[in-house]
């Protein structure tokens, strides 16, 4: 459309460049780092890592980054090479969280674990910025991308009995599991219990509430299958 002052918009180019934390390697970490992470493990309770992954949570040096790569090493259950945390992510049970080989987990992003949870991100996951994992009974596979704010819930309220407060009532957790390759899009929202099948798409915005096959495109609220991935 001609713009006000009778100029035309020019139109933008449309380029395709390789990806970049898809296809990069793993260095190992420096055996210090895991010494380090080692000793303090060692010395320090949980609310004491806590307390220290808290001086270096918001920072956004060099020396912040590797301290929260440290100390999540430190707290965590399992925790594998390349580990890199942005500035402000969350984590609560992080000793029941393991993380693969080349994890990135962007700025501000909270996972919440449970005391008696189980948590596994796979290798070379990307988690974008604000996400929110209810991270109590979850697995994500090898190569999952998690666009900025999306969210995952894996438990909820029973609501009985009808009279008491919903907040009051026990809570059921159902495992949420999203297979390899799979692509979550920005501020999608996958629901309790539901499994995302490997190399499929979440559209933007989707809210999921039943599993997804293999290679599907899905969107919309409630999510419902687009295409398949695979040709004909």
């Amino acid at each position: 459309m001609p713009a006000s002052n009778g100029t035309k918009r020019k139109s933008v180019a449309v380029r395709e460049v390789a990806a970049t934390f898809g296809r990069k390697g793993v260095e190992p970490d420096p055996s210090w780092e895991w010494e380090f992470a080692t000793s303090l493990s060692e010395k320090y309770a949980h609310e004491e890592l806590h307390s220290l992954y808290g001086r270096h949570r918001d920072g956004e040096n060099s020396f912040d980054y590797m301290m929260r790569r440290i100390l999540v090493r430190a707290m965590s259950k399992k925790c594998g090479n390349g580990l890199q945390v942005g500035p402000g992510v969350v984590f609560k049970h992080p000793e029941t969280i393991e993380f693969g080989e080349g994890v990135f987990i962007g700025a501000q992003a909270m996972i919440q674990g449970r005391h008696d949870g189980t948590c596994i991100i796979g290798n070379h996951v990307w988690i974008g910025p604000q996400a929110y994992f209810d991270a109590r009974a979850l697995h994500l596979e090898d190569y999952v991308g998690w666009g900025p704010g999306a969210k995952v819930l894996g438990s909820t309220h029973t609501g009985e009995p009808t009279e008491n407060p919903i907040i009051s009532t026990r809570l059921v957790i159902k495992e949420v599991l999203v297979g390899f390759g799979a692509d979550v899009g920005m501020n999608a929202s996958i629901l309790p219990g539901v499994h995302v099948g490997a190399n499929s798409i979440i559209g933007a915005g989707a809210v999921v509430t039943a599993d997804v096959p293999e290679y599907a495109v899905v969107a919309g609220v409630p999510a419902k299958i687009l295409r398949s991935r695979l040709r004909e």
